[in-house]
């Protein structure tokens, strides 16, 4: 049976009343995060405190759309032979300990709400292969998948996320990553979802000592996203890499925020995300590198670079480092331009059309970031789609 609910924070409150005493998992947790959601609201709704974290993405458009719920989600899980300790939250419920709900409205929302997810553990010392965790809304659902991620001290896994639907729905994660001594994770996110589709994902991730997590997002549909990764390194060497590909187009908002904590001494993290924007589109960055007192030889980079192929698209840029270390080397940039015009004219006065000229240069923008992806077949799969965007925009 589905719930229409009403519009608003209302509406998902209501929801969570009504169904609160068949939701699995612990109900004490769940009251909090209701009551924390009823104090914050949506981001940029009428009920909500001004909120910097959100400060270049309102959920207004949210606010006023009315979805129904609950949904059984099409929540498809492949698994390697290898892979041991598979569950699903709604028979084993895990909130886990990194997500805060009394912070970020959306991770209330989908505390108070999650129904299903993907729970995901590697034994010690195993190669678990690739995992894939795909997703598909439709109609005017909401759903709320709840997702963890638990490696062991030397294992090893590449996870493939995909998310795609059809009609204008809520997808509202929340993914708990836990990367014990030694181990790495490859987290690769393909967001191709509804263009009425409303898409956010919030990920935190913990890395032990000489722990890795290699994580990139591709981003390609949905009305308003939000990708917001919350990266802790707090064993000695541990490294986390959080880049990125968003490509939007029409009237498209796409917001890519990060904050990386350096809590250990000789950690890295590397950060390179890069904007395509057509249309009267707009994208968001918010890229924060944390260095604590203690975490000194920390390397820490970050890098935002957008490409505007209309002079209506936009895009907002904000990175920012917290240093309280004094033996530390890190950086941060962003850069904002269109096509080259002479890069165009040599390209056209050798014969290239057009189109495939002003393709072969937005690839090649493309390129610095797609390579970032280790893995050749998943590198092919977010190459197609790159490809069958930009046929999208030329036609």
């Amino acid at each position: 049976m589905s719930i229409v609910q009403q519009t608003g924070a209302a509406g998902f409150l209501a929801c969570y009343d009504a169904l609160k005493d068949a939701l699995p998992g612990d109900p004490a947790m769940r009251a909090k995060a209701a009551a924390a959601f009823r104090s914050a609201g949506l981001p940029g709704g009428s009920s909500a405190r001004r909120s910097e974290a959100w400060k270049y993405t309102s959920l207004r458009p949210v606010a006023e759309t009315g979805f129904m719920t609950p949904v059984a989600s099409a929540l498809h899980v492949d698994l390697s032979a290898s892979t041991a300790g598979f569950s699903r939250f709604a028979a084993k419920p895990e909130f886990g300990s990194l997500p805060r709900p009394d912070r970020d409205p959306m991770v209330a929302l989908n505390t108070m709400l999650a129904e299903d997810g993907a729970i995901l553990r590697v034994p010690a010392g195993v190669d678990a292969g690739i995992v894939r965790i795909d997703s598909h809304g439709n109609g005017s659902h909401a759903f709320h998948p709840r997702h963890s991620i638990h490696l062991e001290p030397g294992a090893t896994l590449i996870v493939l996320e995909t998310a795609t639907g059809d009609g204008g729905y809520l997808h509202n994660a929340v993914t708990e990553i836990s990367i014990a001594a030694g181990a790495h994770l490859t987290h690769i996110r393909l967001q191709d979802e509804s263009p009425d589709a409303f898409h956010f994902a919030t990920i935190y991730a913990d890395v032990a000592e000489s722990g890795t997590y290699d994580g990139f997002s591709l981003v390609l549909g949905g009305r308003i996203a939000r990708t917001e990764i919350h990266a802790f390194l707090t064993g000695k060497n541990a490294i986390a890499h959080l880049n990125g590909v968003q490509l939007l187009a029409g009237t498209q908002h796409a917001d890519f925020s990060s904050i990386v904590r350096h809590a250990a001494p000789h950690c890295t993290s590397r950060q390179t995300v890069k904007n395509v924007l057509n249309g009267r589109s707009r994208g968001v960055f918010q890229g924060r590198i944390e260095v604590a007192r203690h975490a000194q030889k920390t390397d820490g980079y970050q890098m935002n670079q957008a490409l505007l192929l209309s002079p209506d698209a936009e895009i907002d840029s904000k990175p920012e480092l917290e240093i309280f270390a004094d033996d530390v080397k890190c950086s941060h940039g962003a850069t904002v331009g269109e096509l080259d015009a002479e890069q165009l004219f040599y390209l056209r006065s050798r014969g290239v059309p057009e189109n495939e000229a002003r393709a072969m240069l937005v690839r090649a923008f493309l390129t610095e970031a797609l390579d970032l992806v280790t893995n050749d077949s998943i590198r092919a799969i977010l190459g197609e789609k790159i490809d069958a965007w930009w046929e999208r925009q030329a036609a």
